[in-house]
């Protein structure tokens, strides 16, 4: 079981790992944009600062021995995680 600060950690975690998917997702489409130069640049930097927070919860949670396994989609709005 996960004491609070791991649970509060997890959940930034998990949140993140959201985060920097979407944005890669976004990244792929806007260059194809016509003013992609203006997007892309924007998009550059905030996939790299939330990347970094990303890697450092990641490795605060690696010290405790807690990794996430699988995020199982279960329904269009619901998501399972293990």
């Amino acid at each position: 079981m996960l004491n609070p600060e791991q649970r509060r950690l997890f959940h930034k975690f998990l949140i993140l790992e959201m985060a920097v998917q979407s944005l890669q997702r976004d990244f792929s489409v806007t260059e194809n944009l016509k003013m992609n130069k203006v997007y892309l640049p924007i998009l550059d930097k905030l996939l790299k600062d939330i990347a970094q927070d990303y890697y450092d919860s990641k490795r605060l949670l690696a010290k405790d021995k807690i990794r996430l396994v699988k995020v199982e989609k279960i329904e269009e709005n619901f998501s399972d995680v293990m």
